[in-house]
């Protein structure tokens, strides 16, 4: 049997960094050995700590005067600190502990979903230094309607007159191939006013009554338009993220980002080595690495267009020979049959041939009616599913996904925006935890909710009366099924896991931390759903 190492720790200040397991100093070296199969799934380490006594903290006497000698009385004692703290505790104070809480991974988010507007907007004009330049729509000059009148009646019917969409944004090089009654349509970003400012970010947020899934799927994302295919933005982008869920206490993060498909100041398409380049490259800068976050990436391909058979061998090869690759996912709306799971059986039995030890996670049941997509994404090859809103409508697979192997990636406030569930009360993660479906939570476009990783944990806490202990699995659960390395996982877990201990110290001896943020930490959604803001924080 393989056993898994845990040290005990001293009682330390809290870094927000992720503790460095090179800090021996800082470590006693007594070692009690544990399955590995058990280390998975426990939440705190395994050790000794100074004691800890009501009256010298002020706290509940849980304890009395005795020392806490192992995780088991910790464990026990911070989660009947944290049944009367949630007792007791604001909204606000609430968010405070959940937001200064380590957490594990974010398994589930798209980086281009994942840019916040005002980074977009900065990322756009801090791109003229690359030779980049952004237009957006502002007016509807109707020029291919009168482009087909002023040519006749057989212009009229080779000429297609697609509906103007107001905020789409093109590059220079695209803007220079336009009529000049369609250029005339178009704003340099560098150019637009107070309120056209405004209105453009407003367009890439989900943040009003009735926009729903159709608004998402078939407008934002067409907005953003040619931003999405600048490598520098999208980097930037990407290390942004690192740098604020690192500031959250995310340990681990495994976005989607395409690693081809980007273009040149003069719309020339860019090698695969190029744009590989720029990611990687900025992932690596000291501001990166020095927050102590652990990252890899996700090929995805858009599963009901006409090539996505094409894409989907490409992706393959793609993670099979970039080492910052490490899985396949299929997005795309799943009301589209276009792109239903079944179409991609015989494809991805043939590329397994060819391709060994390529990870699945596959978006399946991001619906809001009973189908077998679950199931079906699972027949792939998947071990982890993205949403799974309607695994409850499938008893006999409900029942036979509990304790494992699968995990199913949960987002709660995603599901809400594009109105897979009416409201959050009404899902069922829930019942999914509490059956013993290993589930994450994650964030999918928090760009577009204006949202955190913090946020996902409010709301299940809130709606769900969650305990520590479910607080806990559910970032061990995460990291678990993290698709890197078994050594480089465990590493990972014991990292998260000491943070937690000493969080949790710290807690019951000091209080909730209140560190100083640098990024926002209550954002739209939060602060209009719920009673956490106040002031806007």
């Amino acid at each position: 049997m393989r056993l898994f190492m845990f040290r005990s720790l001293t009682l330390r200040r809290r870094s927000r960094a992720v503790p460095n397991p090179l800090r021996k100093a800082e470590r006693r070296v007594d070692v009690i050995h544990m399955p590995r199969q058990a280390a998975q799934k426990i939440s705190f380490l395994l050790l000794l700590a100074f004691f800890l006594t009501a009256k010298a903290t002020g706290e509940p006497d849980f304890l009395g005067a005795n020392a806490l000698r192992d995780r088991a009385e910790i464990h026990s004692a911070f989660g009947r600190w944290f049944e009367q703290f949630r007792a007791q505790a604001s909204p606000s104070e609430l968010h405070d502990f959940l937001w200064s809480m380590p957490k594990g991974a974010d398994l589930h988010l798209h980086i281009t979903g994942s840019i916040f507007p005002e980074w977009w907007l900065e990322f756009a004009l801090a791109s003229k230094a690359q030779g980049y330049e952004y237009f957006t729509r502002v007016r509807v000059n109707n020029c291919g309607w009168l482009a087909a009148g002023e040519l006749g009646e057989a212009a009229a019917l080779t000429t297609t007159v697609t509906e103007p969409l107001y905020f789409e944004t093109i590059d220079g090089a695209r803007l220079e191939t336009l009529s000049e009654c369609v250029r005339g349509e178009f704003k340099s970003l560098l150019a637009l006013n107070g309120a056209e400012k405004a209105a453009w970010l407003n367009s890439i947020r989900l943040d009003r009554p009735g926009e729903g899934r159709d608004e998402f799927f078939e407008k934002h994302w067409q907005r953003l338009g040619d931003l999405t295919a600048n490598p520098h933005i999208v980097a930037e982008g990407l290390a942004r993220n690192a740098l604020a869920f690192a500031e959250e206490g995310l340990h681990y993060f495994e976005p989607q980002i395409l690693a081809e498909g980007y273009r040149r100041p003069d719309g020339q398409l860019m090698p695969i080595e190029a744009s590989v380049s720029i990611i990687v490259d900025r992932m690596n800068e000291p501001d990166v690495v020095n927050s102590g976050i652990q990252f890899r990436f996700q090929q995805a391909i858009l599963r009901f267009l006409p090539n996505a058979e094409a894409q989907l061998a490409r992706a393959f090869e793609i993670v099979s020979s970039q080492p910052s690759w490490v899985a396949v996912n299929m997005v795309g709306r799943e009301d589209n049959d276009k792109g239903h799971p079944r179409r991609f059986l015989a494809p991805i039995r043939a590329l397994r041939r060819e391709y060994p030890g390529v990870a699945l996670s596959i978006h399946g049941g991001e619906v809001d009616e009973p189908n077998s997509h679950v199931r079906d994404t699972l027949l792939l090859g998947a071990t982890r599913i993205g949403h799974a809103v309607n695994l409850i409508s499938d008893e006999e697979l409900l029942q036979s996904m509990r304790f494992g192997p699968y995990l199913v990636e949960i987002n709660l406030i995603s599901n809400l925006k594009l109105e897979y569930v009416q409201t959050l009360d009404a899902h069922p993660f829930p019942e999914y935890l509490r059956l013993g479906v290993p589930v994450a939570l994650s964030t999918d476009d928090r760009g577009m909710w204006d949202t955190n990783i913090t946020d996902e944990f409010f709301v299940a806490v809130h709606h769900f009366n969650l305990t520590w202990d479910e607080l806990s699995a559910l970032s061990v659960a995460s990291l678990s099924h993290a698709f890197l390395p078994e050594t480089t996982k465990y590493e990972v877990i014991a990292r998260f896991q000491a943070a937690l201990d000493d969080f949790a110290l710290e807690v019951m001896a000091q209080g909730v931390p209140n560190p100083s943020n640098r990024f926002q930490k209550r954002r739209a959604f939060i602060c209009e759903n719920y009673q956490v803001c106040g002031n806007f924080n």
